[in-house]
């Protein structure tokens, strides 16, 4: 049962235990326990444990640390395969979700948070990895898209159960992140016992990788972590805070969020086949940059709950196509570098994470409307690398300066 198979192999089982199956397993599996605790956390932390400004700042920084540490991954599979620390990642993911509503004071929740975190950053890290290895350059764009449209749907669920029986069956934290996590549990333990291990086509370098050649990638790695976390951290904190949204009312918006998504998703991986990665960035930062400044003037100039509500619909659209990102990776990597690197990608993605909620939770206390500025000016930084990436890119074509001289590919 234990024994690897190749992805070629794979083709002569039953559909339910072939690779793709089990990425899509993983994609509803994971957003029913992390978007279940992250729909509820605001309201969670504010009624339970009367949080402001700052506690959710250290929060979100404690939650982010083990995605710092993410390049750890990389040593715990020179022990164990990809597959099985993902499984068990995700497993942690859903055990700590399902026992949040047991911990209702400020360390209670800091800690349970941090093993939810762990479990979190290290199965997606390996997600990650797993999908650039097992999917073609030509099928990628358009299946992450449907990966994630069925991460949606499989939200969608959870979410309509808990904007329709919140209220009339009196529903409570604890019942709630029980049904998630469990749920989620269940479903990794499934993939870990009846479904067989795969090797990927390439063999992965078990060691640190870092390459000049990489050096865009990186950067905006750096770019979409320290910009994702003004989002994650504060716009829905700004939703309960300012506009007094309760559970049901911000689950609500979830839902348009995922029903969106359903729909767009698969559209936005024909769209990145089609216009490829260089314009696909560009039109996602120049849409963000935007996005956040209205955020801002939400508080400058008085704007009301229905454009903040909109925004935040339209701010999911345009981080779905942040997809591009990995197939821009998948095109110029050695496919040998696929797993270290989405280890120290995740890394990457998480130094401006360590620090920046607590900061910026300090900031919000004295000005949100400057959190969401600072948010803008980080997304025209982005707009400015993405600027940098060719259009066709390829080993030896990372950057639209890689044509000024000749390729090295060990760089």
């Amino acid at each position: 049962m234990f024994t690897p198979i190749t992805l070629e192999q794979s083709r002569a089982l039953p559909f339910w235990r072939r690779p793709v199956t089990l990425l899509f397993l993983m994609a509803i599996a994971m957003p029913v326990a992390f978007n279940t605790w992250s729909a509820l956390l605001n309201n969670f932390v504010i009624e339970v444990a009367s949080f402001d400004g700052a506690d959710i700042g250290v929060l979100h920084t404690l939650r982010e640390i083990p995605g710092f540490l993410a390049f750890l991954v990389i040593f715990l599979i020179i022990f164990m395969r990809e597959q099985v620390l993902g499984l068990l990642s995700l497993a942690l993911l859903g055990a700590a979700t399902a026992v949040t509503a047991w911990f209702p004071t400020l360390q209670g929740i800091l800690v349970i948070t941090v093993l939810s975190s762990i479990g979190f950053h290290y199965f997606e890290t390996v997600a990650q990895s797993l999908q650039l290895q097992w999917l073609s350059k030509e099928r990628a764009p358009q299946m992450l898209g449907w990966l994630v449209a069925t991460g949606s749907a499989a939200t969608l669920v959870v979410y309509g159960v808990i904007v329709v029986l919140w209220e009339p069956l009196n529903l409570s934290y604890n019942a709630v992140y029980m049904a998630a996590g469990g749920f989620t549990v269940l479903v990794a333990l499934f993939c870990l016992f009846a479904i067989p291990q795969f090797d990927g086509p390439t063999p992965q370098n078990k060691k640190m990788v870092l390459r000049r050649r990489y050096w865009l990638y990186y950067a905006l790695q750096f770019m979409a972590g320290a910009r994702r976390q003004i989002f994650v951290v504060f716009a829905g904190f700004m939703m309960v805070e300012r506009f007094g949204f309760e559970v049901h009312h911000l689950t609500s918006l979830y839902l348009i969020n995922l029903l969106v998504n359903m729909v767009a998703a698969p559209m936005l991986g024909r769209f990145v086949s089609r216009f490829g990665e260089r314009r696909t960035l560009i039109f996602e930062y120049a849409g963000l940059a935007t996005v956040f400044a209205l955020y801002g003037g939400i508080y400058w100039f008085g704007w009301g709950v229905m454009l903040a509500a909109a925004l935040y619909v339209v701010d999911h659209i345009l981080f779905a196509l942040a997809l591009a990102l990995k197939t821009y990776f998948q095109k110029i990597a050695d496919p040998a570098d696929i797993a270290p690197t989405a280890a120290v990608a995740f890394t990457i993605n998480h130094i401006a994470a360590v620090f920046l909620p607590v900061l910026l939770g300090l900031l919000w206390v004295a000005s949100p409307a400057m959190v969401f500025a600072l948010a803008a000016l980080m997304a025209l930084v982005s707009l400015m690398l993405s600027l940098m990436i060719p259009r066709h890119p390829e080993p030896g074509n990372e950057t639209i300066f890689a044509r000024l001289k000749a390729p090295t590919l060990a760089q």
